[in-house]
């Protein structure tokens, strides 16, 4: 790891996932982003998918899943201590490493991401509202601050960009909640907020929300609103015109996402965007690239 010279190229790596497309909401690696940002908007997904997977492997305890994103950590940061992680999970930690010191982006844009994963490892459960927001704060927020940091985007724009990145989480939870349950044995609605609608998380186990929990559905979107809100600032304050593409396109796919959910059921099945949400999203979008 400390052999890693700068002047290195870093190679287009595919996004390893446990996870399939139909899991993604949002482009990896946009064709609308400038072709010499991709190979490193690509490193750091790559180690992202890699510390999610660690978090989700069934197969580990919390304690060696602590371990692994420990070791990721440390490779990251170029430091000792990465026995723990496999070879392959470690090349992404190596490749995001020179990355970084080929941008300047900073690491926090990638540690912030473990405090995250840690806490999936060993809390599956959240409290209440203000935890949540804690969680995003780390697992969700530091991508925007990656992707407007490599464009060189001033630092003024991370409130729009913590809104958006914020309700995109929210809404990742919303559509998975069943599924999270069941498969991960981890539960992203606030606890308090079930507890005072007299439920408990069984109620996430049913073919279809029952009306006290469509509310506090219903509760969560409404926040996320006032998140959208926020976040449709961000494009206009985005200089680099490709990014200030891409970033319209996501605030536009957020609130059809979050309308999506509004109608639908999250329990009778995986509420997802549809190609005429993308659509809508790249037209509505065409309007920032034109400023």
């Amino acid at each position: 790891m400390n052999d890693m010279r700068p002047q290195q190229a870093i190679p287009v790596a595919e996004v390893a996932s446990g996870k399939g497309k139909q899991d993604e909401n949002f482009p990896v690696g946009s064709l609308l982003l400038d072709r010499r940002h991709r190979p490193h908007v690509h490193a750091y997904y790559g180690f992202a998918r890699a510390i999610d997977d660690i978090a989700d492997n069934s197969l580990l305890s919390p304690e060696a899943k602590v371990a692994r994103l420990d070791a990721m950590e440390a490779a990251v940061l170029g430091r000792f201590g990465g026995e723990a992680a496999s070879a392959g999970e470690l090349a992404h930690a190596v490749r995001l490493r020179a990355s970084l010191a080929l941008t300047g982006v900073p690491a926090t844009t990638a540690t912030d991401l473990i405090v995250a994963f840690r806490r999936d490892a060993v809390q599956p459960r959240t409290p209440d509202w203000d935890d949540l927001l804690l969680y995003c704060r780390y697992s969700a927020n530091p991508v925007g601050r990656y992707l407007l940091a490599l464009h060189g985007e001033s630092e003024a724009t991370a409130p729009a960009s913590d809104a958006l990145c914020t309700a995109l989480q929210v809404l990742n939870h919303l559509q998975d909640c069943a599924d999270d349950l069941a498969t991960l044995d981890r539960c992203y609605i606030p606890q308090d907020w079930l507890a005072q609608a007299g439920l408990d998380e069984t109620a996430l186990r049913a073919s279809a929300a029952g009306p006290a929990l469509r509310r506090i559905l219903d509760r969560l979107l409404d926040e996320v609103d006032a998140l959208n809100r926020l976040a449709a600032t961000l494009p206009g304050q985005v200089v680099d015109r490709r990014m200030r593409l891409e970033a319209a396109v996501i605030v536009g796919l957020s609130h059809r996402l979050a309308t999506r959910l509004r109608r639908e059921d999250p329990l009778a099945g995986r509420v997802k965007l549809r190609r005429n949400d993308v659509a809508g999203s790249l037209l509505g979008a065409a309007r920032a690239w034109r400023r």
